[in-house]
């Protein structure tokens, strides 16, 4: 990670960091006698982590694990001499790593939970209405990318403009990080649809409110991670909204091709 970053301090911060733990290896190695080889696969899982989800992701997750290690020395500080000192560099590392969480791209939370959770709100919302109206997988998925296409380009216009009128220096990334959550989010729900039969609309509405599921899932434990914050409450609030409103946009379905007496 440290030969990827291309903030200095935070490169070296890294090596210091990976020194200091290499010396708390040799000092349990001389009681252990014991020479343990890395973990590749985790070691060459979390630089590609450090890639995709930045780093400030992968040393939040580092982070907790070195808090869990200062608990299990304060258990061990009869048997062990050294254990102060572990424990005093263990806690350095902490502070250490907590300074460096000044990653550009959190800094776009915000525009992202914007797209993301409009997207989740709209089209399941949509989607789970055009389900029973149009009761076809084809028409649903077409109306499905008109719509989202449509809504991602407002959205970051939108979000572009309210930058703008704020003098923000950066609108026009803060609206691009909105838009193409939005319009990652459509992709996934949209794609049950593309890929079930026709006549399967039952079933691509169920993997489509899962896939919603997993989105928000997987979204709010990154960021519960990278800020440091409560998943559960952050996860059940957006699914809570996000599923209430395909509810209601159902409900409306049945109503509207009811009283429109329309059958397709």
């Amino acid at each position: 990670m440290a030969k990827h970053e291309k903030h200095e301090h935070h490169s070296q911060t890294l090596l210091r960091i990976a020194a200091d733990e290499l010396e708390h290896y040799n000092i349990w190695k001389g009681y252990t006698n014991a020479d343990v080889s890395p973990k590749r696969l985790k070691v060459a899982f979390l630089c590609a982590c450090s890639v995709v989800l930045g780093y400030t992701f992968v040393l939040r997750l580092m982070e907790s694990g070195e808090q869990r290690t200062a608990k299990a020395y304060g258990q061990m500080s009869a048997a062990v001499p050294e254990i102060t000192h572990l424990i005093a560099t263990e806690n350095a590392h902490e502070e250490q790593l907590v300074a460096m969480l000044d990653e550009e791209r959190l800094k776009y939370v915000g525009a992202i939970v914007l797209g993301l959770n409009d997207a989740l709100v709209e089209l399941t919302g949509v989607l789970a209405g055009l389900t029973l109206a149009l009761a076809n997988t084809r028409l649903i998925a077409l109306s499905g990318i008109i719509t989202g296409v449509a809504a991602t380009l407002s959205m970051a216009a939108s979000n572009y403009l309210a930058e703008k009128a704020d003098d923000n220096p950066h609108a026009l990334k803060a609206s691009i990080y909105t838009g193409a959550a939005y319009l990652l989010t459509v992709v996934v729900l949209v794609t049950p649809y593309l890929f079930f039969g026709e006549n399967d609309f039952w079933l691509a509405l169920a993997v489509m409110l899962i896939g919603a599921v997993l989105v928000i899932l997987i979204f709010n434990f990154y960021i519960s991670v990278a800020q440091n914050k409560s998943f559960l409450k952050q996860f059940g609030s957006m699914a809570i909204i996000s599923l209430s409103v395909a509810a209601i946009s159902f409900a409306i379905g049945i109503a509207a091709k009811a009283v429109l007496g329309v059958d397709i």
